[in-house]
């Protein structure tokens, strides 16, 4: 589970630095000034966290503050769009994740107000995080093989929960679905936190979620992971096969938060970003605090980048249109 006190100490030390590693980089043309960087999500959940992290490290190999300002609202969508509409200087920067990127464009396609291909340039990948689907206790199987025999002997028999109708863990359950040809009733919640207790709880038996909020309720016995979205087992979690070992690798989708510029930003700009967040995400001490938030650092490149932007989007589309899913 995250630890505020370990951030608060991680970033304390890289502020402490920052003078001295500034210096050297001052001569440079770009940048000349403070960096916004807009993370279109409230304060204090993964996507600020990771954001204010990596761009504290990144703001000492660059020679300027990097500002974070959050914009939440419309699933990621309202920040995204103001950052979509910024000047290509790299001066306003933007988090991406698979919602604002993926789920918005799948779900809203003729009325979200940016388009994620065409209207940012990607930097990089900041860091990855395991998706996983967990149980009740009480749930008739104990391993991922077992879970799926249930389900299809039980159409229409279960409930699983997610964070709301149309996010990204409601298109992981339909897409398991899909993938399984179970048949189980999505229950849509307001945050995944109340979709947690109530899988706890027992009232209803199924949930899809990242792995850091309900990783707490795996270790303690409250809930059984069946499986999940990464490319290899995790030794906090013995046994519990990723979706592409136990055979349904359409569904191995971890999530990702990534920074973004707007279209038609230069690409010295770009990749002197990409550059310094490199850097950061090899510090000792933003990889722990990232692990410790359950997350891994990736760093690839923009090419590599806009690709992992282009196959979740396509993922997305093609969940929506299978089993017709619709924001009310």
């Amino acid at each position: 589970m995250y630890n505020t006190r370990t951030f608060a100490a991680v970033v304390a030390a890289i502020s402490g630095t920052a003078a001295m590693l500034a210096a050297p980089q001052a001569h440079a043309a770009y940048p000349e000034k403070p960096i916004r960087v807009i993370v279109p999500f409230a304060p204090g959940g993964a996507t600020d966290i990771i954001a204010r992290l990596v761009t504290q490290r990144m703001a000492q190999e660059l020679g300027q503050p990097m500002v974070v300002e959050n914009k939440g609202g419309a699933g990621g969508a309202i920040g995204a769009a103001e950052a979509a509409r910024a000047a290509p200087d790299g001066y306003t920067l933007s988090i991406a994740t698979v919602s604002t990127m993926a789920v918005n464009a799948a779900c809203r396609p003729n009325d979200l107000p940016y388009d994620p291909i065409k209207d940012f340039a990607p930097i990089t990948n900041f860091a990855n995080t395991a998706n996983v689907v967990s149980v009740n206790p009480k749930f008739p199987a104990n391993d991922f093989k077992s879970f799926v025999e249930e389900l299809k002997k039980n159409p229409g028999k279960y409930s699983y929960g997610s964070s709301g109708t149309c996010s990204v863990l409601h298109l992981m359950g339909e897409s398991f679905k899909l993938a399984t040809g179970t048949d189980i009733v999505h229950v849509p919640y307001k945050g995944a936190g109340p979709a947690v207790a109530d899988t706890v709880g027992g009232q209803i038996e199924i949930m899809f979620d990242n792995l850091p909020s309900s990783n707490p309720q795996i270790q303690a016995g409250r809930l059984k992971a069946m499986a999940i979205a990464w490319p290899r087992q995790l030794p906090t979690l013995k046994g519990v096969p990723t979706f592409e070992e136990a055979g349904y690798p359409v569904v191995n989708q971890p999530v990702w938060y990534g920074l973004l510029a707007p279209a038609n930003t230069p690409a010295d700009i770009i990749n002197k970003l990409r550059d310094a967040a490199v850097v950061a995400l090899k510090d000792p001490k933003v990889i722990q605090v990232l692990q410790e938030q359950g997350s891994e650092p990736s760093g690839n490149t923009p090419e590599e980048f806009a690709k992992e932007i282009q196959e979740q989007f396509e993922w997305a589309k093609d969940v929506v249109a299978k089993q017709n899913i619709k924001l009310e």
